[in-house]
């Protein structure tokens, strides 16, 4: 027993030059990073202070930081405190994020539109947005992605299978695309982060599948119109379709599922079920098309989907076909 912990010892006390060295490089490693960040952070203080034709001695007087401290700062050596960058960012007009951010660059048109956003009314981004849309966002005739909005039980998911398989185009379930981010289902997200934590994932996951699909039908979950930057990156991004039917429908359907949640408390879940239908179909609306699913077999929706997505898709669908 002596001698094997003589031995562990040993091996403990001959480890510790090799740690030592991993802990200094990484050490090393820390300290590159952390002199990048003060480079760039002094970089877009200085160019943001050009911008905006102010003297080093009017933002330290701004900005209530002096001057000194300030020229450390632009040359990359000065280690601010929260306090006071949050003190520079608001003189130079600025959110104390801008100056963090991990992007080596910002063009002047950048910060102007910055500035410009920052001025407007709440009313005037929306139609900032629009406009934006409007100008630079892919036509609608010529997006290649389709994604089916609605409550559960519209029928996404057997139409969304059966319409990606008709134009050979992969089927995505965003929901699952979260549960696969998170490691976990989605009631133990809700049970762990609650539904800010569910929105966080649900935004990463949808921007990861645009990026990886140029082309798919995405199911999406049932809430995500609720999100204005959710449903405004899916209006601009794909060809969205609002499957819907009568509240009675829904709950058929449900139940049909294998969801008896509804039949044990059948009144209040017809009330709850109203009135989620009627928080979102204002949003639910804003959809390119929608598909009145009521007393509707899979084949006849499908046949449907197909009439009404854009000549694009079908030209895509045509042209596979035919190769």
């Amino acid at each position: 027993m002596i001698t094997y912990v003589l031995r562990c010892q040993a091996r403990f006390f001959l480890a510790i030059p090799r740690l030592s060295n991993k802990l200094a490089t990484l050490s090393k490693m820390s300290d590159i990073e952390s002199g990048r960040l003060l480079e760039r952070l002094g970089e877009r203080v200085r160019r943001l202070r050009t911008h905006r034709g102010m003297t080093r001695k009017a933002l330290a007087q701004e900005s209530d930081v002096s001057e000194r401290y300030l020229a450390q700062l632009e040359q990359g050596q000065g280690n601010m405190s929260v306090v006071l960058l949050a003190r520079v960012a608001m003189a130079l007009r600025t959110e104390p994020s801008d100056l963090l951010r991990s992007r080596e660059r910002q063009t002047a048109e950048e910060i102007l539109i910055a500035d410009l956003l920052r001025e407007l009314s709440p009313d005037n981004h929306k139609a900032f947005l629009q406009m934006l849309t409007d100008h630079f966002s892919i036509p609608v005739e010529s997006r290649q992605r389709i994604a089916l909005v609605g409550l559960r039980g519209a029928g996404k998911t057997s139409q969304g299978q059966k319409l990606a398989e008709h134009l050979e185009f992969p089927f995505v379930q965003l929901g699952s695309e979260i549960e696969k981010l998170a490691g976990m289902s989605t009631s133990e997200i809700f049970a762990l982060s609650g539904a800010t934590g569910y929105r966080r994932l649900e935004e990463r996951a949808l921007m990861q599948t645009l990026k990886h699909y140029d082309q798919c039908v995405l199911e999406t979950p049932g809430s995500i119109v609720m999100d204005p930057r959710l449903l405004n990156t899916l209006l601009t991004t794909c060809f969205v379709v609002w499957l819907h039917a009568r509240p009675e429908e829904y709950m058929r359907r449900l139940i049909a599922l294998g969801d008896v949640r509804p039949m044990e408390h059948q009144a209040d879940a017809m009330a709850d079920l109203r009135r989620i239908l009627a928080e979102r179909n204002e949003r639910y609306s804003q959809a390119h098309a929608s598909l009145d699913t009521n007393d509707k077999c899979v084949a006849d929706c499908v046949a449907e989907l197909i009439r009404i997505i854009p000549r694009g898709m079908k030209h895509t669908m045509n042209d596979a076909q035919e190769a």
